[in-house]
């Protein structure tokens, strides 16, 4: 059964492989997201939402301090009640410009059409003549190829070039956002009325116009720039980029919910002009604008601020008048004191931005999978995406607000979908896989990616001890001890890490603190939604451990009692053929190693010697000085004599003060005679002990194999005849059987 199981669940994730895996997930999920959401965008479906959304970050701003650089000179009701009909009579134009004439003005702007001939004609255009500080406005057709016949109703002004056209440029919603500086037409280049007025105030401050040092398609008015405006500007799809076309930075009006009110302008009225009664440091230094602000002339247009905020009232225009007012005041501020226009980012930055917030909230709904975290998090972005994009406002840069908050939410809530629908594969899942596994006996369990127990076989349960409630969902910390819950985690780590299966021995201690020695055979699979969950067949190996310990410890003990009778056969070996005293081998050692080496050399063709020792004085220091004192002098002859000899050569002590030396593989008799005169001389040095000095010589005969006989008893007796030989010609020598 168990090897059925881990057959069949291979085959169940077979068909789900290919799917994205947890990685890339967010990051696709995100870029679909974006991208729909870019093209969307780019085809100007979401123009009007990003347009009112900077209409309301107007009116979030706060209010700012007006330049008085403006006056304005209105022609209300009363005024048009007074003259009787529309329009003024040049009579009075010309009353109002010479007495304007008389302060220390920047300059005029006469921002009303007249008609060719009106009473009073030659006084006004003699005050034409007297101001070169004035400017007229036209109103150029809509084609470029043409100019509207009210143009020339004012000749004078046209023939000094003081005139500038006050064409607004509208969106789509009515609302007036940006403007255009010059105007192509007829191969010339008109200025606007806004334009040529900021001109006439800031040439008195040494300001010109000039081509951006940055950028040569750039315009800079003093510490002003006008980046050339494309076609698909921030939100703006397909506009008019034709001149130099700027979007505005409306200063926030003192009254934000009656716009009818001018931004802070000094205003008065043209009979009180006429009479007088207008204060001279009303004009002395300022722009001065003649309009009509008559509701009755309907010369009225809307701002961002025309609507209020959040749309909560009325939208209320503002007079044309105003608008020109807002323009030129900002044209000064800006090449004054850099106070800046909207800028847009290019198209690239503002997609990547997009894309940005798209993944945040692909990754933060992936991440945290809990409804309460998500939207305590998903308004918290909120808000930080809010801030960011009102401060670049107020730095004069226009972020798009709403693709990026359409990309956060989209992608949040396809992500809330997408878990949604793993959560409830991984339930089919969990119950298909526990039906399985429940027929299997051994103990089986399955953990998600945080190390949690999400399927259990009623074996595992009755293995543990722990009943299934109680271990659902947790985690192997707090149920089993620190060690084991380590080594487990490390285990499911690895597996997780390198998709391959791993089997691992481990100890297991169950719920009445028994220790199991365990085999765990761990492996990965995958389910339909592309969960990833870790599966583990458990094998009791206690039992088998135990009997395998207690064969070991048999072995154990038999190694142990070998190695003792071994030491104990060492030992009898060596008092059976070893002298106690020298340590050197025995007369029984001797014996059978003097027979193997005839063997050998008889095999091989070898000579061999035999060294017959016996030592020249010592009964005598043995009676004179003790057995202690003669024990120890064998002792150092014994070691003197291993010293001298090769590692090969066999070195017995026979008994009392005899020694023999084998010689095998000798090549020449010559050499037994050389080895002699060596043990001589090294016997016959001096021995000190106990403050005794002693000197002892030997007596050494020498019998050779084939040349005296060919078995060790006849070699033996030849020896020790040569050795007797030596002794009875004086000691202290060697001598050959013959």
């Amino acid at each position: 059964m168990h090897q059925q199981f881990r057959n069949f669940l291979p085959r169940l994730v077979f068909l789900i492989q290919e799917m994205l895996s947890q990685g890339c997930r967010e990051l696709m999920t995100a870029s679909w997201i974006a991208i729909c959401v870019l093209l969307f965008r780019y085809i100007g479906l979401l123009q009007s939402l990003e347009l009112a959304a900077l209409d309301q970050f107007f009116h979030l701003r706060r209010y700012e301090v007006p330049e008085e650089t403006i006056t304005i000179i209105a022609i209300d009701e009363t005024s048009l009640h007074q003259a009787g009909s529309w329009p003024i009579s040049d009579e009075n134009i010309a009353q109002v410009l010479s007495k304007l004439n008389s302060y220390k003005h920047r300059g005029i702007g006469l921002d009303i059409y007249r008609e060719p001939v009106q009473r009073g004609h030659d006084k006004v255009v003699a005050a034409y003549k007297a101001i070169p500080n004035l400017i007229g406005i036209q109103l150029l057709a809509h084609k470029i190829d043409s100019i509207d016949s009210r143009l020339s109703t004012v000749p004078e002004l046209k023939q000094h070039v003081q005139l500038g056209f006050n064409n607004v440029s509208y969106d789509y919603d009515g609302k007036v956002r940006s403007s255009l500086l010059y105007w192509h037409a007829n191969y010339q280049v008109y200025e606007s009325f806004a334009l040529r007025l900021a001109f006439l105030y800031l040439n008195s401050e040494g300001i010109t116009l000039k081509r951006s040092a940055s950028n040569p398609e750039h315009l800079q008015l003093g510490k002003a720039v006008f980046p050339r405006f494309e076609s698909n500007n921030g939100a703006y799809i397909g506009a008019d980029a034709r001149g130099y076309k700027i979007v505005y930075n409306f200063p926030k009006p003192r009254c934000q919910n009656s716009c009818s009110e001018s931004y802070s302008y000094h205003q008065g009225s043209l009979e009180a002009n006429i009479a007088s009664k207008d204060p001279e440091d009303l004009i002395r230094d300022h722009i001065v604008l003649i309009c009509s602000t008559a509701p009755s002339l309907q010369d009225f247009l809307f701002i961002p601020y025309s609507s209020p905020l959040m749309g909560m009232s009325e939208a209320k225009p503002i007079a044309g008048v105003q608008l020109q007012a807002y323009f030129i005041d900002e044209l000064i501020s800006a090449a004054l004191q850099g106070r800046p226009l909207l800028k847009v980012c290019p198209n690239f930055l503002e997609s990547l931005w997009i894309f940005i917030w798209s993944f945040i909230g692909a990754v933060i709904t992936w991440r945290i999978k809990q409804p309460r975290k998500s939207i305590f998090i998903f308004i918290l972005l909120g808000l930080v995406l809010n801030i960011s994009v009102y401060i670049a406002f107020l730095a004069g840069w226009w972020i798009p607000i709403i693709p990026s908050g359409l990309t956060f939410c989209s992608s949040a809530i396809a992500i809330t979908f997408y878990i949604t629908y793993i959560q409830e594969e991984l339930k089919r899942s969990k119950e298909f896989l526990h039906q399985v596994i429940n027929a299997i006996p051994d103990p089986i369990f399955v953990k998600n990616q945080q190390h949690q127990w999400i399927v259990l076989n009623d074996a595992y349960c009755k293995f543990s001890g722990y009943s299934y409630d109680v271990l659902m969902e947790k985690s192997d910390y707090g149920l089993f001890p620190q060690h084991e819950a380590d080594i487990f985690l490390q285990q499911d780590n690895l597996v997780f890490q390198t998709q391959q299966p791993q089997e691992h021995e481990e100890e297991f201690t169950d719920i009445h603190g028994k220790t199991h020695l365990i085999a765990t055979k761990r492996s990965l699979h995958k389910d339909a939604a592309g969960n990833f969950f870790l599966v583990g067949v458990i094998r009791d190996n206690t039992q088998r451990k135990q009997i395998e310990e207690e064969l070991k410890q048999i072995a154990d003990d038999l190694f142990r009692s070998n190695y003792e009778l071994k030491i104990q056969e060492n030992y009898l070996r060596q008092l059976a053929y070893h002298d106690p005293l020298t340590g050197l081998s025995n007369r029984k050692f001797f014996t059978e190693q003097l027979y193997e080496c005839l063997k050998w050399s008889q095999s091989n063709n070898f000579m061999l010697a035999l060294l017959f020792i016996d030592l020249d004085g010592f009964k005598s220091v043995n009676d004179s000085l003790g057995h202690k004192m003669g024990d120890n002098l064998l002792v150092i002859i014994a070691q003197r004599l291993s010293n001298a000899l090769r590692v090969s050569d066999i070195i017995s002590r026979l008994g009392g003060d005899e020694f023999t030396v084998i010689l095998q593989a000798i090549s020449d008799v010559q050499i037994p005679a050389t080895v002699a005169e060596k043990l001589l001389t090294v016997i016959t040095e001096p021995i000190i002990l106990d403050g005794h000095i002693i000197s002892v010589s030997a007596s050494i005969g020498i019998s050779i194999y084939p040349n005296n006989a060919d078995n060790s008893e006849t070699l033996i007796k030849q020896a020790d005849t040569a050795m007797y030989q030596a002794k009875h010609l004086g000691k202290n020598r060697y001598e050959f059987s013959s």
